[in-house]
């Protein structure tokens, strides 16, 4: 038989895979409750944000299910017991490798926060009147839509795709884009309905409008230093307890 490409594997596929195999060999018995995610860091050896990116890949895929307060649960889906991962999105034709999609949610925040925040002093250096113009119309769009109880992530992403327009580097342009890609992705959206809620975003959109004072004022370290906060803090929030995580 002739050899297969070899692909390499998100860290958080490698857990799902391993609590996958618990589960269909019963050492995770149907209904019963997983470790605490804690404990599934320390005995896996990894860090705790892989283990929650492998929990929701799991329970996109059907094999767990969160009760927030309570625990995760084992919910075996004919599908899952087949090994077959719902989310799993295709390949770029290119290169093999995963699209943005596939990225783990909490390792795309940490990209963000490095990536963005001198985006932002970019931004806050090069702005032009337009640019600041669309920049607050995020915002103000966002404001529109928390406003009609409706999760602001248009306006989010406009408003961080303006500010990435106004740095002046396409290729920065295109990664804040790409990032934006995975925040659509499946794993992103599951973990958005347990951890983002209306007073989530009204913290959310406090801390753009501090992004968008200093971008005005044209304060590159101000503006760094307001993305930083920004990100540091919804990264906190999407790595927020289970229990803390309303029910729905």
């Amino acid at each position: 038989m002739p050899l297969q490409t070899v692909s390499p594997q998100r860290l958080y596929r490698q857990i799902a895979d391993q609590i996958r195999q618990l589960m269909v060999s019963g050492e995770f018995a149907l209904g019963s409750r997983l470790p605490a995610e804690r404990d599934l860091a320390l005995q896996l050896g990894v860090s705790r944000p892989s283990v929650r990116e492998a929990l929701i890949a799991l329970e996109v895929e059907g094999m767990i299910e969160v009760r927030t307060g309570s625990g995760i649960y084992v919910q075996r889906s004919q599908a899952a017991a087949q090994g077959k991962l719902a989310p799993t999105p295709k390949k770029t034709a290119a290169n093999g490798l995963d699209t943005p999609a596939e990225w783990g949610p909490l390792e795309v925040m940490s990209a963000r926060l490095l990536v963005e925040a001198e985006v932002a002093a970019l931004a806050a250096t090069h702005a032009q009147k337009a640019d600041i113009q669309a920049i607050r119309a995020g915002l103000q769009q966002m404001q529109s839509e928390a406003a009609r109880d409706k999760v602001p992530r248009e306006g989010d992403e406009a408003f961080h795709a303006a500010i990435a327009r106004a740095c002046g580097n396409s290729v920065l342009l295109d990664t804040v884009q790409r990032y934006w890609q995975a925040r659509n992705g499946p794993l992103f959206e599951r973990l958005g309905d347990y951890f983002e809620h209306p007073q989530s975003w009204q913290a959310a959109i406090a801390e753009h409008q501090a992004v968008l004072r200093a971008i005005e004022a044209h304060d590159g370290p101000a503006a760094r230093k307001a993305m930083q906060k920004h990100l540091k803090q919804a990264h906190k929030r999407y790595s927020a307890s289970w229990r803390r995580a309303p029910a729905r």
